[in-house]
C-alpha cells in the first residue's frame, strides 16, 4: 500500500510540475525584439508590427520589405484597414492557448490586421480578374501596412462605387461572420424571429442588415445610447439591456446570435424556441478557460436537446465577399464606422476597440484613397 501511495504521489507531482511548466510557457511574455535590418537595395514600406506580446503600447511602425507579387498575385496599395477583437487577442496572446499556434514567448509573425481596402498597384503575369487601378477590398494577413499582395482567387472583391474605402475595409471579419452566422449556422429563413445580442458592435451592425435581407424579424439587444442606431439599421424591435432582460421577457426566437458572451447558456436557451438555433460568436474575456466556457457548455449540452447550438468562426471566401459587395452595391447593406485613426495611431485604435464601446467598426486610414 505504501509503495502504491508513493507511486501515485510521484505521478501527481510529475503532472503538477508538467502543468506548471506548460502554464509558464504559455503565459510567458518575452521582451520585445528589434527587426532585422532590411537590405538597402530592397524596396520598403511602413507597417504596424508587434514583436512581443502585450498591450497596444507594444505596437510599432517599422520600415519593412515591400512585397513583390507572384505571377498569380496582385499588389495592393492599402488605403484603409479595420481592427477587430481578433487583433487585440493576437496582440496580447490571449487566451494563452492561441500561443500554441502563434508562438510561445513571442509571436512568430509580427504583422497583423485582417481587413483591407485599397487600389491595385500591379498585377502578376497570369492575373486576369483584376487590373491596375481597380479598387478592391477583402481579407489579408498583415493588412495594417502600405502594401499587401493577394492571390487573384483569394477572398477579395471589387469595391462598389458608392462605398468608401473605410467602409469597405470594415467588411471582412465582421461581415463574413454576420453572413455565415445567419445563413450557414443559423439557417435563417424568411419569417424567422432572430435576436442579436450585441447588436451595435461590428458584427451586430452587419447582422441586423443581413438578417433583414434574409426576410427575418429582427430584435436587437443593445445599450440605451445605441437604440436609435440599431433602429436606423432596420431592427424591428429593440431591447435596451439596461432596462429589460431579453431572456425573461417570455419571447422566444428561432435564432439567437450571441456576439458578447455575457449571458449563461441557460439564459440563452430560455430565449430560444424548443427547436431554435443558438450561434455563439463572442467569447468572454480571460487568459485561460473563460473564453471557452460558453462554447464548451453548448457543445456538451447540444446532443441532449432539440435546440441546435455551437460556436462558429467565419471563413473568408471570394464568393461570400462578392455576395456582401452586391448587398452594398444595391443599398441593402451599409457598413457603420465609429472612428477612424491614422496608421501612426494604430495602438489607440485597438485600445478604443478593447473598451467594448465601439459602435460599428473602428478603421485605420493608411493612405487616403481616390474619391
Amino acid at each position: 500500500m505504501s509503495r502504491r501511495r508513493t507511486i501515485l504521489s510521484g505521478i501527481a507531482i510529475f503532472l503538477a510540475v508538467t502543468l506548471a511548466g506548460l502554464a509558464f510557457a504559455l503565459s510567458y511574455n518575452a521582451p520585445c525584439t528589434t527587426a532585422e535590418p532590411t537590405p538597402q537595395a530592397t524596396s520598403r514600406m511602413t507597417a504596424a508590427v508587434a514583436r512581443c506580446y502585450g498591450p497596444p503600447d507594444v505596437i510599432q511602425l517599422e520600415e519593412v520589405a515591400k512585397p513583390v507579387p507572384a505571377d498569380d498575385q496582385i499588389l495592393i496599395r492599402v488605403h484603409a484597414a479595420s481592427v477587430n477583437p481578433l487583433d487585440w487577442r493576437m496582440l496580447r496572446g490571449s487566451p494563452y492557448l492561441l500561443r500554441l499556434q502563434r508562438g510561445l514567448g513571442t509571436p512568430g509573425v509580427a504583422r497583423f490586421g485582417a481587413d483591407f481596402a485599397g487600389t491595385v498597384a500591379a498585377v502578376g503575369s497570369s492575373v486576369t480578374k483584376f487590373k491596375s487601378g481597380d479598387a478592391v477590398f477583402g481579407a489579408a494577413n498583415g493588412a495594417l501596412a502600405e502594401y499587401i499582395t493577394r492571390r487573384e482567387n483569394g477572398p477579395l472583391a471589387v469595391k462598389p462605387a458608392g462605398i468608401t474605402f473605410e467602409q469597405a475595409a470594415s467588411v471582412n471579419v465582421a461581415g463574413m461572420t454576420a453572413l455565415q452566422a445567419l445563413r450557414d449556422h443559423g439557417k435563417v429563413q424568411a419569417g424567422d424571429k432572430v435576436l442579436i445580442n450585441g447588436a451595435s458592435g461590428g458584427v451586430g451592425t452587419f447582422a441586423i442588415q443581413i438578417a433583414k435581407t434574409l426576410g427575418s424579424e429582427v430584435t436587437a439587444v443593445c445599450s440605451t445610447r445605441n437604440v436609435e442606431l440599431v433602429r436606423s439599421l432596420g431592427a424591428d424591435h429593440v431591447v435596451d439591456y439596461t432596462q429589460a432582460d431579453f431572456t425573461r421577457s417570455g419571447q422566444r426566437y428561432d435564432v439567437v446570435i450571441d456576439n458578447v458572451a455575457n449571458r449563461s447558456l441557460s439564459d440563452l436557451r430560455r430565449a430560444l424556441k424548443a427547436d431554435g438555433r443558438l450561434v455563439i460568436i463572442g467569447g468572454a474575456h480571460g487568459n485561460w478557460i473563460a473564453p471557452f466556457s460558453l462554447p464548451l457548455k453548448a457543445f456538451m449540452t447540444a446532443p441532449f436537446v432539440d435546440q441546435k447550438m455551437g460556436m462558429m468562426i467565419a471563413q473568408s471566401t471570394q464568393k461570400d465577399m462578392q455576395f456582401v459587395a452586391d448587398l452594398m452595391a444595391s443599398g441593402k447593406l451599409t457598413p457603420v464606422i465609429d472612428r477612424t485613426y491614422p496608421l501612426s495611431e494604430t495602438a489607440e485604435a485597438i485600445r478604443y476597440l478593447e473598451t467594448g464601446r465601439a459602435r460599428g467598426k473602428v478603421v485605420v486610414v493608411i493612405a487616403p484613397g481616390p474619391t
